[in-house]
């Protein structure tokens, strides 16, 4: 792709009334954090496919990111799943990573995969194993000190099966009495980021089973506590961002985790199903950075970006790339949209001219735009190539296969 192309891409745009300058700077600004388990042997329901070259523990784990994030640029952080990740030095850990260039992001406690949880973990009827689920938030809290985290990501598969199977209002209680808890046990600039889901693996009813129940319960604990939206978390047809215009609006949105899906959870590359969908998302956020509410504005630039995705068939390390190289096109092409114009198509009830503007920017090739700001930041035109080329993927396969998964 010739340098013309970019001048003509340039001229299009300013013709639109896009400042092109600004449009670089925030792309070159947008960081995307990176899941751990990413980079691990992961599966279905059905199985874990075992891969040649999968991290044996969570340092080889942090030397893939730093790969990504070495030929991207915008991957500097590496969320941690404990005990997935546990270590007996996290201190160490810590050191590791930023030996590599990269920093521990969000810390994800684990309430799901232990026999005591079959119930539930939080909202279990049986104190002790509440009282367990509650040790162990508060144990990730201080790795997350330990780390230098500034954000605890709570998920949980609490919820149930069967109608009568359990006392909900009691459960809920249990629920926001151990966020209560885990929040207070959290430094003033740490964030708790709630993340909600309709079902699976409880298929009856799921504690926190929508973003209404997680801004409620956020709403209650306080600043520190925020939604965290997974756009992989909701039923059909929902529409996620005028959920994420929502939460934005509340000064309640924290952070997404990025991945896509046809039918439920699936776990698929960001924005491989419906990349309409995640431009809106981002049509939100802009939009929402622009507004005239301070707080507004400020909820829209601290929002965590960060991808959450089971590689079951692909190979680790290009899926996460892919996945990085989606965000940043939907991203590049949201920051497209004329706002200032379409304001004056929606006071005129233009509902054609509104529609157009911002389908007109999704339409727009943002190929020449994003390969001269990875050129002026230094790094690889074409990351995925660079990747390919660059023989990592050769050096790990010493590492053997049956590394590191759930």
């Amino acid at each position: 792709m010739s340098d013309r192309a970019y001048l003509l891409f340039a001229q299009q745009q300013q013709d639109r009334g896009i400042d092109v300058e600004q449009v670089k700077a925030k792309i070159k600004a947008l960081k995307l954090e990176t899941p751990s388990w990413g980079y691990a042997d992961s599966g279905t329901r059905f199985k874990v496919f075992a891969q040649p070259g999968v991290p044996r523990d969570p340092y080889e784990k942090l030397a893939d990111a730093a790969e990504v994030h070495r030929v991207t640029g915008a991957c500097p952080s590496v969320a941690i799943h404990i005990p997935w990740d546990k270590v007996e030095d996290y201190a160490r850990l810590k050191q590791h990573a930023e030996d590599l260039g990269i920093a521990i992001g969000a810390v994800n406690p684990n309430l799901f995969q232990e026999d005591d949880y079959i119930f539930g973990s939080v909202c279990s009827v049986d104190p002790r194993v509440r009282r367990k689920a509650l040790a162990h938030l508060l144990e990730c809290v201080e790795i997350a000190k330990t780390v230098g985290s500034g954000v605890i990501s709570i998920w949980l598969a609490d919820g149930t099966n069967y109608p009568g199977q359990a006392d909900l209002r009691k459960r809920k209680h249990w629920l926001m009495q151990a966020l209560a808890e885990t929040c207070q046990a959290m430094p003033p600039d740490m964030r708790m980021m709630i993340e909600y889901k309709f079902y699976e693996p409880a298929f009856y009813h799921t504690d926190l089973t929508d973003w209404g129940m997680a801004f409620n319960a956020a709403v209650k604990l306080g600043e520190q506590a925020q939604v965290l939206v997974d756009t992989g978390h909701h039923p059909q047809g929902t529409n996620v961002e005028h959920i994420v215009a929502y939460l934005l609006d509340e000064q309640k949105l924290g952070g997404f985790h990025f991945n896509s899906r046809k039918y439920g959870d699936d776990d698929l590359i960001a924005g491989a199903i419906n990349p309409y969908e995640l431009f809106l998302i981002f049509h939100q956020i802009i939009a929402a950075s622009a507004d005239e509410n301070p707080g507004v504005r400020r909820t829209a630039e601290r929002i965590a970006y960060m991808i959450d995705q089971s590689y079951a068939i692909e190979p680790k390390i290009p899926a996460m790339i892919r996945s990085v190289l989606n965000v940043q096109t939907q991203y590049a092409k949201a920051l497209l949209v004329n706002l200032e114009e379409l304001g004056r198509a929606q006071e005129a009830q233009d509902v054609l001219a509104a529609e157009n503007i911002v389908r007109e920017a999704f339409e727009c090739d943002v190929r020449p735009l994003l390969r001269v700001v990875r050129e002026e930041m230094g790094l690889p035109a074409d990351p995925m190539k660079a990747y390919l080329e660059s023989g990592y993927a050769d050096q790990i396969l010493s590492r053997g296969k049956g590394g590191a998964g759930w």
